[in-house]
């Protein structure tokens, strides 16, 4: 049951963030925005229906039952969820899963970006390991995890990052900014000189 509840939830919330990107990419589009990159997307698409279908199979084979940390996991999954809606009420428009961007536009350096260059994508590392150990769907966790850096540190980023860099202040905005893990900010002060 708690399964099938959680499983009907993710799957609602993918759908609704699909309206939200195509309704982001047609304002984006209808300023001049382009879109880079767009023969990895099909890959993004199918990995995560794959991930879907395994976890399903996963733990329909495990007889659907919660792992002794379930709790833990659901938390930490309840913190995701609440990191991935301030990454894109950031973001606004700007936000998709393809993509887009407005040439010469300034980059948003709000919210999560303040800490992060990639919010959404850490987020989305994290469920692929904490929504398959809830469900005791280690093979899942462990394949997926694998395949979806692979995908983002080898094509995603590289790609988006190249388009930012092209067409926007990119590069200036985020040159102390960590891709991934927060860093503590340190003041650099100069040693006076001997």
């Amino acid at each position: 049951m708690i399964f099938f509840l959680l499983f009907s939830f993710i799957i609602a919330q993918r759908l609704v963030e699909l309206k939200v990107a195509r309704r982001n990419e047609k304002k984006m589009k209808a300023r001049g925005a382009k879109e880079f990159a767009p023969e990895h997307y099909k890959w993004i698409v199918i990995l995560h229906t794959a991930f879907l279908l395994s976890l399903v199979l996963e733990s329909y084979v495990k007889g659907f039952v919660t792992s002794p940390f379930f709790p833990v996991l659901f938390l930490l999954f309840i913190v995701l969820q609440g990191l991935r809606v301030w990454t894109i009420r950031s973001l606004g428009m700007f936000w998709n899963t393809k993509i887009i961007i407005l040439p010469n536009a300034n980059v948003v350096k709000k919210g999560p970006f303040r800490f992060l260059r990639h919010p959404n994508y850490v987020v989305v590392s994290f469920e692929l390991l904490v929504i398959p150990l809830m469900f005791n769907a280690f093979w899942t966790t462990v394949l997926f995890t694998i395949l979806n850096a692979l995908l983002l540190l080898l094509v995603r980023i590289p790609a988006e990052e190249a388009a930012l860099s092209q067409q926007s202040d990119y590069d200036h905005q985020f040159s102390a900014t960590p891709r991934f893990i927060p860093q503590e900010e340190r003041k650099h002060s100069k040693s006076p000189p001997k």
